[in-house]
């Protein structure tokens, strides 16, 4: 066995972050948003972005659900990363399951990687610090041990759990782990801090894929078997792979930390000081982010006079905060939320009631991103509603046809080649064209430049099931249409 194995980054995609809503939802959560500081990239980008120059970095493996796989395969390409592969998850089943499946998969060649387990959705602001803190647990991690990369704590919060070292830390390789601990009261995480032997659970992870196994294997074998049979019936779909439902279905909801780090001897922790943040509130982003001289974190097109201490973003209009302070603005086309930035935590309950009464807004924006492009919701009444969308050059939408709706397209940029009942056209700007309730149609971006047009639905049902796809470029069938328009 080589002393110097690959190392294969693992990245954990899932997660809604509802606590950053109106901005993350469950239809594109925080991880494919551009919020870090200095930085039009995405926070999964950004995750593998920071990885750049490590010894032996292998191609990632990325585990997704089924309804983002376009975009996680879409914002990798943007930056020029070939997955290794991108596994689909039927349903969610936290960590132990998502990270022995990638150890199943890494160890399927009959390699032995190093896994560098992370999630899609942190913020370091230090990234060369980070690869130093890898690089002094490889060591480690080579000769068998379960690295955690523990944060440095900077102020007793009773948000994170805690990881408490047996050995005194040291930043230059990891010590073994004496215990975890869930979020502690305010009390017990003061003493904790004073300690200096306490660090925050960060979730990630550097191990063996095959040291991984072998504990799973022995202290929750119910996770290995469902996770290897889900891989053993896994199928394929263009660039990923669909793991089976039936056999994940099975599998035990259980944190990595729960199934194995409480439980196992091998168990080490390594101290980090790199600017780390979860991101898991907009209180959370106001204080890992760059703020003016007042104290105001301003995104978007915002105007600030007289405020303090505040969060103000805007995605769409125009924002103005006057003689505000310790605030949270944040301005979406279909909701703002205005929010005291202490009580930011509290945002989940208010998506938990959107939810409960069934408004659209705590699941969805009106965007929604496709393989082929995207399209956003513009205005609606009964039995009509006007969508404008967005067709990437060289893509096209599914043979299709609607039992209950008509359309009209009308095409404001470039030019589209429009398949109605067999029969092609082009349609470019300023012209339109009809699509009858029925007919089999499809429309494809010939050209190099985006085509985008605006679309009038008629009838008296414009639910999104009602689709019958034909063919489709992308591996969606009727079976997968519902939520998936065109």
């Amino acid at each position: 066995m080589s002393d110097s194995p690959a190392l294969l980054p693992v990245i954990l995609c899932g997660g809604t972050g509802t606590r950053l809503w109106p901005l993350s939802r469950a239809s594109y959560p925080k991880q494919y948003w551009a919020l870090a500081d200095n930085s039009d990239e995405t926070l999964l980008q950004l995750t593998h972005r920071r990885l750049e120059g490590l010894p032996g970095l292998g191609s990632p493996l990325l585990i997704c659900n089924e309804d983002h796989r376009f975009v996680v395969a879409e914002q990798m390409r943007q930056i020029g990363v070939e997955p290794e592969s991108i596994l689909l998850e039927p349903m969610g089943r936290n960590t132990a399951p998502a990270v022995c499946v990638a150890a199943l998969r890494a160890t399927a060649r009959g390699d032995d990687p190093l896994l560098l387990v992370l999630a899609a959705d942190h913020v370091i602001r230090q990234p060369e610090v980070f690869r130093q803190a890898i690089a002094a647990g490889i060591p480690s991690a080579v000769a068998g041990r379960l690295v955690t990369f523990g944060i440095v704590p900077t102020a007793p919060e009773t948000g994170y759990g805690y990881i408490e070292s047996a050995e005194p830390l040291r930043a230059d390789s990891p010590v073994p782990i004496a215990r975890f601990v869930e979020k502690p009261d305010r009390a017990d995480a003061e003493k904790f801090l004073a300690s200096g032997r306490f660090t925050w659970n960060s979730g990630m992870f550097l191990f063996r894929a095959s040291a991984m196994l072998a504990e799973l294997e022995r202290l929750s074998p119910e996770v290995v078997s469902c996770c290897r049979s889900a891989i053993e019936h896994d199928t394929p779909d263009l660039q990923f792979l669909r793991l089976d439902r039936e056999a994940f279905a099975k599998c035990p909801s259980v944190a990595l930390d729960v199934a194995v780090m409480e439980r196992t001897p091998l168990g080490a922790v390594l101290p980090l000081q790199a600017g780390w943040s979860d991101v898991g509130s907009w209180g959370a982003l106001w204080e890992s982010a760059e703020r003016d001289g007042d104290g105001n974190v301003l995104r978007g097109r915002v105007i600030s006079q007289g405020s303090r201490n505040c969060y103000l973003r805007s995605e769409h209009r125009l924002l103005v905060g006057l003689g505000v302070e310790n605030l949270v603005v944040v301005e979406t086309d279909d909701a703002v939320l205005v929010a005291h930035r202490d009580r930011s935590q509290q945002v989940k309950a208010v998506v938990q009631e959107l939810e409960s009464t069934g408004a659209s807004e705590g699941r969805a924006h009106r965007r929604i991103y496709r393989p082929w492009g995207h399209y956003d919701g513009v205005v609606e009444g009964r039995r009509w509603q006007v969508k404008r969308l967005l067709v990437k050059a060289g893509a096209a939408l599914s043979l299709q046809m609607h039992h209950h709706r008509a359309e009209h397209w009308v095409v404001v940029s470039g030019t589209a080649l429009v398949e109605k009942d067999g029969v092609e056209e082009l349609v470019g700007e300023n012209q339109s064209t009809y699509i009858p309730l029925g007919s089999q149609h499809r429309l494809t971006n010939p050209g190099k430049i985006p085509v985008e047009l605006i679309e009038v639905q008629s009838g008296p049902y414009l639910g999104e099931d009602d689709i019958v796809r034909f063919e489709d470029a992308y591996g969606r069938s009727t079976a997968f249409a519902r939520h998936q328009t065109v």
